[in-house]
């Protein structure tokens, strides 16, 4: 062993002793007489000392000793004269008597520290330096702590782990596909999996009744700050069990995770439907940390020659707590952040709720104070709030009233990282319809069941139609979802029938699980769990990069490796490829 102590081991108690440390070099400080080293490794930081007068030679050699020089030293455990209260070794340091170096280090292109200087392309470029910093050692330490518990809470329930093949075959629905050349059948495609879905099912025709992987998973899609081309997932199936199962087993681990991780207790998680959330809150996946509800107004609004409000489909609004001492600016910049192309709204109409029950609102000329008053009543608004309301269309204006609710909770410090507020959302659509294509798309996948009751509606009102289907949602992001899958080969054949598919199609792209289904397939379902995203929530924040150890840049690129790349022409015969 290089060492006998790591540099976030040594305390008070460690005095007297004769110890050696290596790592790399944090920061240096000459006073002359003495000179200091804080040396780094993935533990923490010790101080070094070195004196001119107990050793010149040693003391000269250290300071030359560049930042992010790898050394060795050996030493003795002293206390320390001034005491750092920010360094958990803060009350000793190594009066050193050994130097070595290991290894020396240009100079880095971005300051290894908690803050830095380095922006995302340059600490993409660099990410080896990067992870040496403590925010994103820390972020990949949480990240394998994520995956530890996690293991422990579904092995703990009897699940068992099967890794899946990643060479499969390429099938619609869905994103697109990676695809794979194969040099032994050319001019055939092995496609990386979207997901284990179909293998996961197989697994319960198999009898292993509760399995999960921790597994990568790939999508040719687009990219945004929370997505990567490839990406993990903790993913999970059950047999013989129901919706309500499921959801206590994932919200246990959830819970679990928390509790573990955060050592935070969570209660139950609030169940609402779809339909709720949209009506609600204008999303699929709400940000309940804070209230400001959707309250609809339509009947109270509509025929007071207020032609903005007599076109519309929907009227709906706000209430902003203590929102009243906007000021004019602070409210002509929230009309503004409607009207940008990314939210796409025409305007927004205020109404403060001001001290004696009076009311100042931006449509008095349409609205006495008797109608006023009513909306109040609405809203429950009291002396020192602000109501706030959009019209239009019924879609884009939940979503864009959604994405206001959002910006003004930022805005009011409403979305506090280190609280946690999970949900299920239940009942999704089965289908949604593609006016590009023009027909109906799985809105999960084509193995989601319909809710029993609704089967019957395939036929005369598909759009109608709900699923067995679920996602967990933890401070307005998508942690991940499931169903109940179908189980019966002519529910399935029935599906494939809504979603577009020939018998033929169906039976070439998913004939291996349908013919599995004709050997006794149990009835199951399950759940998959953005592993990223989730590790990202943990640790307080929503973009997932940092907590990935070499994520990818926004098109797509690892910049480190300079990939995607050109191959050469002789790899290109040999697969039989040509370029255009």
């Amino acid at each position: 062993m290089y060492r006998t102590a790591n540099n976030g081991e040594l305390r008070k108690q460690d005095v007297g002793r004769k110890v050696t440390l290596c790592g790399w070099v944090q920061k240096s400080r000459d006073l002359g007489g003495m000179t200091f080293i804080d040396l780094r490794d993935r533990y923490g930081i010790t101080q070094l000392v070195f004196s001119m007068e107990t050793n010149s030679d040693l003391c000269g050699n250290a300071r030359i000793l560049g930042r992010e020089y790898v050394i060795k030293i050996t030493g003795l455990v002293i206390e320390r004269s001034a005491i750092n209260k920010d360094l958990s070794t803060g009350e000793i340091e190594i009066k050193v008597d050994e130097l070595v170096v290991i290894n020396s280090s240009k100079l880095p292109p971005f300051t290894i520290e908690d803050e830095t200087d380095g922006g995302d392309e340059l600490r993409m470029k660099y990410r080896y330096l990067d992870i040496r910093r403590n925010p994103i050692k820390n972020n990949i330490l949480l990240r394998a702590k994520v995956s530890i518990e996690t293991r422990k809470y579904l092995d703990a329930q009897g699940f068992c782990e099967v890794e899946t093949p990643f060479l499969i075959k390429s099938t619609p629905e869905g994103a697109r596909d990676f695809i794979v050349p194969s040099r032994m059948n050319q001019n055939q495609f092995y496609a990386l999996p979207q997901s284990p879905q179909t293998f996961k099912q197989l697994l319960m025709v198999a009898g292993i009744d509760k399995y999960y992987q921790i597994v990568k998973c790939f999508r040719d899609e687009d990219l945004r700050a929370d997505r990567q081309p490839e990406f993990t997932q903790i993913d999970c199936e059950m047999a013989f069990v129901t919706q309500e199962d499921i959801l206590n087993m994932f919200e246990g681990l959830t819970k679990h995770l928390i509790s573990n991780i955060k050592n935070i207790e969570l209660p139950d998680f609030p169940r609402i439907t779809y339909d709720e959330a949209m009506q609600t809150y204008g999303s699929d996946k709400p940000d309940i940390r804070f209230d400001m509800r959707f309250i609809e107004l339509t009947d109270l609004c509509k025929n007071n020659n207020f032609v903005v409000f007599d076109n519309s489909e929907i009227i709906i609004g706000i209430n902003v707590k203590g929102g009243a001492e906007f000021s004019r600016k602070q409210i002509d910049k929230l009309i503004d952040f409607v009207k940008t192309p990314q939210i796409g709204a025409s305007g927004l109409v205020y109404c403060k709720h001001n001290e004696g029950e009076t009311f100042k609102s931006s449509v008095d000329k349409f609205f006495s104070q008797e109608d006023l008053l009513q909306w109040s009543n609405r809203f429950a608004s009291s002396e020192g709030d602000l109501i706030l309301i959009m019209s239009g269309e019924i879609h884009s204006t939940r979503k864009s009233l959604s994405a206001l609710r959002l910006h003004l909770a930022e805005q009011l410090g409403l979305r506090d990282p280190n609280v946690f507020a999970p949900l299920w959302v239940l009942d999704f659509p089965l289908l949604e319809w593609d006016d590009d294509t023009q027909r109906y798309h799985a809105m999960h996948h084509p193995f989601t069941s319909p809710k029993p009751q609704d089967i019957h509606k395939l036929e005369s009102d598909p759009g109608s139609v709900r699923a067995n289907a679920y996602d967990l949602v933890i401070n307005g992001n998508e942690i991940g979802g499931g169903s109940i899958r179908i189980h019966d080969k002519k529910l399935q054949s029935l599906m494939f029938k809504h979603l577009g598919f020939s018998d033929e199609e169906a039976n070439d792209q998913f004939g291996f699980l349908m013919d599995a289904f004709e050997y006794g397939a149990p009835p199951h379902g399950g759940v998959a769990f953005g592993f990223d995203r989730l590790c990202a929530i943990i640790g307080g924040f929503e973009g997932i990069k940092d907590f990935i150890a070499f994520p990818k840049n926004n098109s797509g690129r690892d910049v480190m490796l300079d990939a995607p790349s050109n191959i050469d022409q002789d790899q290109l015969d040999e697969l039989g490829l040509s370029l255009k």
